[in-house]
């Protein structure tokens, strides 16, 4: 079996953080896993800043529900999924991503919950499991999978080692320069190529 493991934000749609803070004028959710690799303490920061404001459940689902993929990612996406099986292994939220899965044609999505309070303040969030990305491809590879991954972000480097081959989707120059032992792509049909490739090689 052919498996690709992919990122979502910053590889096939806009970041939703991003969108919040274009909405509500916080640069303080600007900040994603492209500034900070330990995740919780992102989420920390996210929520307080959340909280402070006022924010609410509702709030962030709008913001999502305007966004559209990246351009060319839907195409390369259907491409990719007629020659192997893909998973999106993403730090986002079930409660934010239904809108952009029904755009990209409901691929296999695994991510994370938001828990929130009946009046829709956003108390806590609930991680799938520890390393998440990491598990994913482990769990592929067990079930005697090739695995290709790809992202752009911090986060994702766990992933990208775990896999047979792992690439970086357009990332900043700091993701880029720390981590140099995985390919850059920057476009689509680069990184179709280089997935295809990487799924036909042989240990």
């Amino acid at each position: 079996m052919r498996v690709v493991c992919l990122d979502l934000e910053g590889v096939l749609i806009p970041e939703i953080w991003l969108a919040l803070a274009d909405r509500t004028g916080l640069d303080a959710l600007r900040l994603t896993t492209r500034d900070i690799a330990d995740y919780d303490e992102l989420m920390a920061r996210r929520l307080a800043v959340l909280n402070a404001h006022d924010l609410r459940l509702g709030d962030l689902r709008a913001a999502a529900a305007e966004l559209a993929p990246l351009d060319g990612a839907a195409e390369f996406l259907a491409r990719l999924r007629e020659r192997a099986q893909v998973a999106i292994v993403s730090d986002t939220f079930y409660e934010l991503a239904d809108p952009l899965m029904a755009q990209l044609g409901r691929p296999m999505l695994i991510c994370h919950s938001l828990r929130a309070a009946a009046d829709g303040r956003v108390a806590d969030y609930a991680p799938r499991q520890r390393d998440p990305k990491r598990r994913a491809a482990e769990a592929f590879l067990s079930l005697n999978s090739r695995v290709a991954a790809a992202g752009d972000s911090h986060n994702d480097i766990p992933m990208l080692e775990a896999a047979h081959a792992g690439f970086l989707f357009r990332p900043p120059g700091a993701v880029a320069r720390a981590y140099p032992q995985f390919p850059v792509c920057s476009d689509y049909d680069d990184l179709s190529r280089r997935l295809d490739d990487a799924l036909d090689g042989t240990d």
